[in-house]
C-alpha cells in the first residue's frame, strides 16, 4: 500500500520562504510523477507543480513559476516543494500526489489522473 507523508507547513509571513516535504511509502517511488496540489478554504483543490519520475521535467502553474521548486529524491523516496517569496494567496492546504502514469500536460494539472494523495500540510502566509 503506498502511503503519502506530507511534513514542513507552517506559518510564515509573506515575502518568507518555506519548504514542504513528502516521504512515499510502498510501491515504487522511482516509477511515480509526483506533485503538489493545494487547497484553499472555499475554492476548489489546485495543481502546484509536477515532476516526472526520471526528474527531468517539471511543470508549474503560473502563479508560482518562479517562486517554487519541486524537486526529488529516488534514493530517499521524497518529493519537496520549495517555496520563496510566499504571498497570503499561497494560503492552502498543500498535499502531495502520485500518479503511474500522466501523459500530457493536461492530465498532470488535473486531480483524477493522481493515483495516491497525502493527508495534506498546512501552509499560513500572513500579511
Amino acid at each position: 500500500q503506498v502511503q503519502l507523508t506530507e511534513s514542513g507547513g507552517g506559518l510564515v509571513q509573506a515575502g518568507d520562504s518555506l519548504s514542504v516535504s513528502c516521504a512515499v511509502s510502498g510501491g515504487t517511488f522511482s516509477r511515480y510523477d509526483m506533485g503538489w496540489f493545494r487547497q484553499a478554504p472555499g475554492k476548489e483543490r489546485e495543481f502546484v507543480a509536477v515532476i516526472r519520475w526520471s526528474g527531468g521535467g517539471t511543470l508549474y502553474t503560473p502563479s508560482v513559476k518562479g517562486r517554487f521548486s519541486i524537486s526529488r529524491d529516488n534514493a530517499k523516496n521524497t518529493v519537496a516543494l520549495q517555496m520563496n517569496n510566499l504571498k497570503t494567496e499561497d494560503t492552502a492546504t498543500y498535499y502531495c500526489v502520485a500518479a503511474q502514469h500522466i501523459r500530457d500536460s493536461a492530465q498532470a494539472i488535473t486531480p483524477q489522473f493522481y493515483d495516491y494523495w497525502g493527508q495534506g500540510t498546512q501552509v499560513t502566509v500572513s500579511s
